[in-house]
């Protein structure tokens, strides 16, 4: 598929969960968050992962290729009473200076980088023992759920999204920060739910890259109807309660 996240800029701003709290929480007791903390957010997308640093005092860059969700971010900054550096560029490729920052995160978007080529230039941008933290937020689908029926009506609709059945733990991402040189691998993960009401959950997946990412508006809204009435008819009470996991990989830089 080609993925285009900035299509869907105004849905991803408002219907993405942001990471939770306890994320934020786990990560301060590996130094990752503290006031004062140069922090770089690759493919910070709408700024979810970001934003909630620089309401914890650090001096955030977001970094992303999309420059409408660049501007989305800054929305949701002003909104939220925080202000970021953006930068647009890509994670392999960042332009900026080495050794510049003291951590470096990256939310929900590691499998999207070519891997070798962003570990390398995170090893570039770190300090010398600055933190990599890698995080993602994922629904998790069990037989039955709401979840699965909603990646099944995706994949009536889009057949070249290959990314229903995930679990929410990322043990490649343990392979790919050892091969580019980084120690002290950690990683841990949590469950909650996230409460949406239909109009919320529509949004959501509006905004996922099997949807508004990669399928043309006319797709799109070919499939929020369907949806809306598979949701109507199948999981008609409110609000819906959806599984997700928290999973995060850390480690550090020689």
């Amino acid at each position: 598929m080609e993925i285009d996240f900035g299509r869907t800029a105004k849905d991803y701003g408002a219907h993405r969960a942001g990471f939770p709290e306890p994320l934020f929480e786990r990560l301060a007791r590996f130094g990752v968050g503290n006031t004062g903390q140069r922090l770089l957010d690759l493919g910070t997308g709408a700024g979810s992962l970001g934003r909630g640093f620089a309401m914890r005092g650090c001096q955030v860059t977001g970094l992303d290729p999309s420059p409408d969700l660049i501007e989305e971010a800054r929305r949701l900054d002003r909104a939220a009473g925080v202000k970021s550096d953006y930068v647009v560029a890509r994670a392999e490729e960042t332009g900026l200076p080495g050794t510049s920052f003291d951590a470096v995160t990256a939310g929900q978007c590691w499998h999207w980088f070519d891997r070798p080529r962003a570990g390398r230039e995170i090893r570039r941008l770190l300090v010398p023992g600055g933190t990599l933290a890698l995080a993602h937020f994922d629904w998790i689908p069990l037989p039955g759920n709401l979840v699965a029926a909603t990646e099944a009506l995706i994949e009536a609709h889009n057949p070249d999204w290959r990314f229903g059945g995930m679990t929410g733990v990322h043990a490649d991402e343990l392979a790919d920060v050892a091969l580019a040189g980084f120690r002290d691998i950690e990683t841990f993960s949590f469950d909650l739910d996230v409460a949406y009401d239909h109009a919320a959950w529509r949004g959501r997946i509006r905004a996922s890259a099997g949807i508004g990412a990669s399928l043309s508006p006319a797709a799109v809204e070919r499939f929020d109807a369907a949806h809306a009435v598979m949701l109507a008819e199948t999981f008609p009470d409110e609000p819906l309660a959806v599984p997700h996991r928290c999973f995060a990989v850390v480690c550090r830089a020689p």
